[in-house]
């Protein structure tokens, strides 16, 4: 298993309260309070029904135990597991309004990072071999930002700057506004504070040369062929990070990895990747009611 960081309580919290409060609205879970009896319990369980890796359970336990605080949870395959088709993550057990209350919330969140994870992982292994990392970038969900860029981690990838605040990115239309490439170098290079990374995009290897010469902490190669990557790497010479980006796909993955470049970077991986389709079924697959003592 991959080791990650796991997101801190005070940040996934308040978001997985704020989805519940979205769903549960004024009433609440009209059909589940009129169809469930309040001493109705049930055992489910959450079982993947594709191969893929696991994101987010620990949306899925705050989903729940919001809701329902008496709700059991199993966690039988937690982040990171590679799980296949049928194969049982989780088992929940509890009153059976707020397991059915809790249950799209929940899935939501598994669903999607648990396909940003998978996704993550497949271009991680389509490079395997090569010194190049798969990294994610800011075209996330707004205000998902946090769970994404960890799905991301999950699945083997790493981080680009998480916001505008941690980095300095100087792309095709800072340097048209500032005038040129030399400019906006410059001044990045004045303003920002010495922790401050600067990484200026190039779509040429006359513009690579430039902001080589004068001096940068990255390259954002943005576009370029595989013939051009490769004769980008051979030019930098290990003077600076090198980043490829736009077009990544699983298949072009390895063609680009193989060229030297430190970082792929791609965008589709939190904005585009399918989501992992995961379920909450009853383990025997029959509806069986329970009632509290």
């Amino acid at each position: 298993m991959i080791s990650f960081s796991p997101l801190p309580a005070t940040l996934i919290e308040p978001i997985v309260r704020g989805a519940l409060l979205e769903d549960l609205g004024r009433c609440g879970d009209l059909t589940s309070d009129a169809v469930i009896p309040h001493d109705c319990t049930a055992t489910l369980v959450l079982r993947s029904r594709q191969a893929g890796v696991v994101a987010g359970l620990d949306l899925v336990s705050y989903a729940f135990l919001l809701v329902e605080p008496a709700i059991n949870i199993q966690i039988w395959r937690p982040d990171g597991s590679d799980v296949g088709a049928g194969e049982t993550i989780a088992r929940l057990s509890g009153p059976a309004r707020g397991l059915l209350t809790a249950e799209r919330t929940a899935l939501n969140f598994l669903c999607r990072l648990s396909g940003i994870a998978t996704a993550t992982a497949a271009m991680v292994e389509a490079v395997r071999g090569h010194k190049a990392r798969i990294v994610s970038t800011r075209k996330t969900t707004p205000g998902l930002r946090v769970l994404e860029k960890y799905a991301v981690r999950v699945g083997g990838g790493a981080n680009h700057r998480f916001g505008l605040d941690d980095g300095v990115l100087i792309k095709d239309n800072h340097i048209a506004i500032a005038g040129d490439i030399r400019t906006a170098i410059e001044r990045a290079r004045a303003a920002a504070g010495h922790m401050v990374k600067v990484e200026v995009e190039v779509d040429t290897l006359k513009q690579l040369d430039a902001a080589l010469a004068i001096g940068v902490d990255a390259v954002l190669l943005d576009n370029m062929s595989v013939e051009d990557l490769a004769r980008a790497v051979s030019i930098v010479g290990g003077r600076t990070i090198t980043e490829a980006s736009g077009r990544v796909t699983p298949k072009t993955a390895a063609a680009i990895a193989a060229t030297g470049v430190d970082l792929i970077s791609m965008g589709w991986l939190t904005h585009s990747a399918p989501i992992l389709d995961i379920g909450l079924d009853m383990p025997d697959h029959q509806n069986i009611c329970k009632h509290l003592n």
